[in-house]
């Protein structure tokens, strides 16, 4: 378990979520390991396990610009951070704030939502079964404050709101923003006439967008039609550590493997009957999923509904950004999505984030996802500047 704990540490470093020796990790089997076996922040950890009855507790001082991004929001916002995303929305609801480091007032907003805030402290995450469940649910706290943030400072902007201690946490933030990539890799050429060929590059293409920053956690997927067998990452996947997770689904229904598929397989299998490219990727870049959120639409009745209910004729320059929910129901992307990225080089799913497609293999995907989230992120700044201050 110790050796457990440890891994997780690491990898949240690796993930850039937390400054390299920062993370506590507690994991508990039969008996209760720390990645950090003398730190005083272990008793805190073990009387929040008890209370809870999980298997694993992260407490995760945010790396930058994560930590004045959800320091700032936590002070603002108290007792819970509301981020509007899609996934947030869907999938955590709202990150508790614990006013201090107590067993019982953690666990009670752990008990409630997968994740919290401790000001001063980190994100509070818990495993019911296991650290992955943790890790997920941190990877997913930071890009739910990063979105809400930038997504808060341009509405509050254009609204005159915004306050001299926003404008600093903001100038603060953005002093810690990578450049955009420069440069991508070159990914294996297609067509792939073999399984064994697409897999090994759907998991070459899957770990390049995550190191790009074009995903977070797990939320994103990937596929390829091989000769109408669409090759799909299975739900809950890291796209950084695909291999043997990936489905095969035949998309004329003549197999049940599609169960443990990505929730996204309609939207997958939509695209890969669109107009002959084989290659679907789809990411969380920031700025497009910010940028798709920013309407100055004032007084509009759909505004708690937009992400599912926008009636409104959006874009980015050429791309497209359609409301749609995960899934296949009445309000689903399937229905929104594919339509509008027939012909494109890709679209923006309101809050949620960007699809890519490439006739053949993963490379214009990639570039179409990196081009797209550099273009949002130039509109976003560019937007501050015409706003007078």
């Amino acid at each position: 378990m110790k050796a457990l704990a440890g891994r997780f540490a690491r990898r949240l470093e690796r993930a850039g979520l937390t400054p390299p020796g920062a993370a506590a990790v507690a994991c508990l089997d039969e008996d209760l390991a720390f990645s950090r076996p003398h730190d005083p922040i272990n008793g805190f950890l073990a009387a929040t396990v008890r209370r809870l009855d999980v298997s694993c507790l992260m407490l995760v001082p945010p790396a930058e610009p994560y930590r004045t991004i959800l320091e700032f929001l936590a002070g603002r916002e108290a007792p819970a951070i509301r981020p509007r995303d899609c996934e947030t929305r869907t999938f955590f609801h709202d990150i508790p704030v614990v006013a201090e480091a107590s067993p019982l007032l953690a666990a009670e907003a752990l008990s409630r939502r997968k994740g919290a805030y401790l000001p001063g402290h980190g994100i509070l995450a818990h495993g019911a079964l296991s650290p992955e469940q943790a890790f997920i649910t941190v990877s997913s706290v930071a890009f739910a404050g990063f979105v809400k943030f930038f997504s808060d400072y341009l509405a509050a902007v254009r609204a005159g709101t915004a306050d001299l201690a926003f404008r600093r946490a903001f100038d603060a933030a953005v002093a810690f923003l990578p450049p955009p990539p420069a440069a991508l890799p070159a990914l294996a050429g297609g067509p792939f006439t073999d399984r064994e060929t697409m897999l090994a590059a759907m998991a070459e293409a899957g770990r390049a967008t995550v190191e790009l920053g074009l995903v977070d956690s797990v939320f994103g997927n990937i596929s390829y039609n091989l000769d109408g067998v669409l090759a799909i990452s299975q739900t809950g996947a890291a796209l950084d550590e695909l291999e043997g997770a990936i489905d095969l689904c035949p998309l004329d229904g003549s197999s049940c493997a599609g169960l443990t598929a990505s929730s996204e397989l309609s939207a997958h299998a939509a695209l890969a009957r669109l107009d002959g490219r084989r290659a679907i990727l789809h990411g969380h870049p920031r700025f497009a999923v910010i940028l798709s959120m920013a309407c100055d639409r004032a007084g509009c009745p759909r505004r708690d509904a937009c992400h599912v209910a926008c009636d409104a004729c959006r874009s980015v320059d050429d791309i497209p950004i359609v409301p749609g929910e995960v899934g296949a129901g009445p309000r689903g992307l399937v229905h929104t999505m594919p339509p509008a990225l027939a012909g494109k080089r890709g679209a923006i799913v309101l809050g949620h984030g960007v699809f890519t497609m490439g006739a053949d293999d993963f490379n214009e995907a990639l570039a179409s996802l990196g081009a797209i989230e550099t273009l949002c992120r130039a509109r976003y700044f560019e937007a501050l500047g015409a706003i007078p201050l």
